[in-house]
């Protein structure tokens, strides 16, 4: 290859958002669902009670390194999907993390996966789950484009954050114990951190 076409393409290689650390200082995050919606029930497990727990896990970590936290909420309480990415938008150079635990009818299904819409968010999503795939046990079911609400309304790099699925017996037990929850916390937060390095 030529030094000039060599020289093109580290300059488009700079123009291109993956190539390139995300700027923030602040991190808001959605513990998914809360108050009358649950969110998924499985074994003993309420979604909504996991969420909290393991975003406010986080919350602790990130803001131990420094960082300023937003978070949509703090109790069992109920917030339109609007007022989630409103509270989002209102904070400039933040990125946007929502956590969210899954279920399915096949409970055969097991796994991790993060959701995104854009190309800084699909950056953010993949520092996360290699994080999470490397320091915790269960399948990487992937990133998965998305055009779920609090992406679509998120002015920022966001993500969606599916921890595992409930509705898999032995994945249950796993996200059931406050171990797992703080690595799920742990393996995110670092995710995070790696995207601003």
């Amino acid at each position: 290859m030529s030094k000039v076409w060599i020289w093109m393409l580290a300059i488009l290689c700079l123009g291109c958002p993956q190539a390139r650390a995300l700027t923030f200082g602040t991190v808001v995050i959605d513990p998914g669902h809360g108050g009358r919606d649950g969110g998924c029930v499985w074994n003993g497990l309420v979604e909504k009670k996991l969420c909290l727990d393991t975003a406010q896990r986080l919350e602790r970590l990130l803001k131990a390194k420094g960082l300023r936290v937003i978070m949509t909420r703090r109790t069992d309480v109920h917030v339109e999907l609007e007022d989630r990415a409103a509270t989002a938008n209102r904070n400039s150079k933040a990125v946007f993390v929502s956590i969210h635990f899954n279920a399915s009818r096949d409970r055969s299904i097991s796994g991790m996966e993060i959701f995104y819409r854009s190309a800084s968010g699909r950056k953010l999503a993949g520092n996360i789950l290699r994080r999470m795939d490397q320091n915790l046990k269960g399948v990487n079911r992937g990133l998965f484009h998305g055009d779920l609400s609090v992406l679509r309304r998120t002015l920022m790099p966001a993500v969606l954050i599916e921890c595992g699925y409930l509705s898999n017996q032995t994945e249950s037990k796993r996200c059931g114990t406050v171990a797992h929850r703080q690595g799920l916390a742990e393996s995110i937060a670092s995710g995070i951190l790696a995207s601003r390095s």
